[in-house]
């Protein structure tokens, strides 16, 4: 069963919430493309410092959400900061939820989602310094590794990294979800 998963990121990601879940998807056999504003390559932020450097596959202008079977939203502190603000992100991000496709965000990632507008009703996770964010913005937030809720999966930190690659998978194996909508 093949697979095209997009990761949408920009400089300021943390690393590893995109570096595990690609490598993940691809231990899968499944295409991971790094989709961002801008071309040539992007800059981690691994912790407590810059980090590597990471090829981008597309730009938001290239890629199209009919051409993948999930998204991947990475964290970090800088990373949803910008793209929560770049309104080609966000119409990335609304298509996969029009076309009821399974939508993964860890950390800071579901800041994204909430400028998005596609929060409203779900039950979520994120780190914790964004949960009222996420409340105010319609969605129950609970303390858990992960939520899974009608194909969006969140969770808090790269320490849920392991739970969060594997309710990816399940539900990007799951295919479409009736219930994934705007």
């Amino acid at each position: 069963m093949s697979k095209k998963i997009a990761i949408l990121a920009t400089h300021g990601f943390e690393e590893s919430e995109l570096k595990s879940p690609k490598e993940h998807l691809e231990q899968q056999g499944w295409t991971a493309h790094i989709i961002s504003p801008e071309s040539g390559s992007i800059k981690a932020w691994a912790e407590k410092d810059w980090g590597q450097e990471y090829p981008v596959d597309k730009t938001l202008d290239e890629a199209n959400a009919s051409d993948y079977d999930a998204l991947v939203l990475p964290g970090g502190v800088i990373n949803p900061d910008q793209l929560r603000t770049n309104e080609s992100a966000l119409s990335f991000v609304k298509d996969f939820f029009q076309q009821q496709k399974p939508v993964a965000a860890i950390c800071h990632g579901p800041q994204i989602l909430i400028n998005a507008e596609v929060v409203d009703g779900r039950n979520m996770t994120s780190v914790n310094s964004i949960s009222q964010d996420l409340k105010n913005a319609g969605a129950q937030w609970e303390d858990s590794e992960v939520v899974v809720d009608n194909g969006l999966v969140t969770s808090r930190t790269p320490k849920d990294l392991p739970a969060f690659n594997a309710k990816m998978v399940e539900e990007i194996k799951e295919g479409k979800h009736e219930e994934q909508t705007l």
